[in-house]
């Protein structure tokens, strides 16, 4: 069965009227998501964000157009941050997160159970994070705190890359082992000239002594 955002279109379907009679019975968007979560297993966080998500899409996807047909359903357009603003709720998350929480507690702990704050701090995270990790770590400096604890797994992308080894020590490495293997391979036929030597005395040797019984 094809999927919307994950969702197959019946479960798509399925939220959507549960969000459309919630509405209409004076339900606010963050009881809902809470409650369509619990009741169909699912984490608060996915479902709204999956609400999100499709409205976003409501009028590029034919389907999620057909599947909203007559249903005035709709989300704030998320106002975007300045530079300033992202800054700021940077710092407030790294300071949050100082205190030895995750970075989801630590957008949860500042939005105060606000969704769409919690939303737009955690998709401004995680695009910095993604895009510009070296702002984090800055911004991690400047409050004192660990950048690797700051950036976790990304911490890897702001390391100094060691440098390109010197031209001529490869040169020179290159040739020492070709010498050596010159070497290695004299030492075997010198060896191998040795044997063939001894055997060849010997098969006189043996040549010799049957002529003689011979006679």
């Amino acid at each position: 069965m094809n999927k919307i955002n994950g969702y197959t279109e019946e479960e798509a379907k399925t939220l959507v009227e549960y969000i459309k009679e919630g509405r209409q019975k004076g339900k606010t968007l963050t009881w809902l998501f809470e409650s369509y979560g619990v009741k169909h297993g699912r984490a608060k966080g996915s479902v709204r964000n999956y609400y999100y998500a499709l409205m976003k899409n409501s009028k590029g996807d034919e389907r999620i157009v057909k599947l909203l047909d007559g249903t005035e359903l709709s989300v704030e357009k998320i106002r975007e941050f300045t530079e300033e603003e992202t800054d700021e709720a940077l710092r407030s998350i790294l300071a949050e997160k100082s205190k030895g929480v995750s970075v989801r507690r630590a957008i949860c702990n500042l939005s105060a159970g606000d969704d769409k704050l919690m939303l737009r701090l955690q998709n401004k995270y995680r695009n910095t994070l993604k895009k510009e990790p070296e702002r984090i770590a800055a911004i991690a400096r400047e409050l004192g705190l660990d950048e690797e604890v700051s950036l976790g797994r990304n911490a890897n992308k702001l390391r100094t890359a060691k440098p390109a080894p010197d031209r001529d020590f490869l040169r020179r490495r290159l040739e020492n082992e070709i010498n050596a293997l010159y070497d290695r391979l004299a030492q075997g036929l010198k060896a191998e000239n040795a044997r063939l030597r001894d055997e060849i005395e010997f098969l006189k040797s043996e040549n010799v002594r049957l002529k003689k019984q011979g006679n």
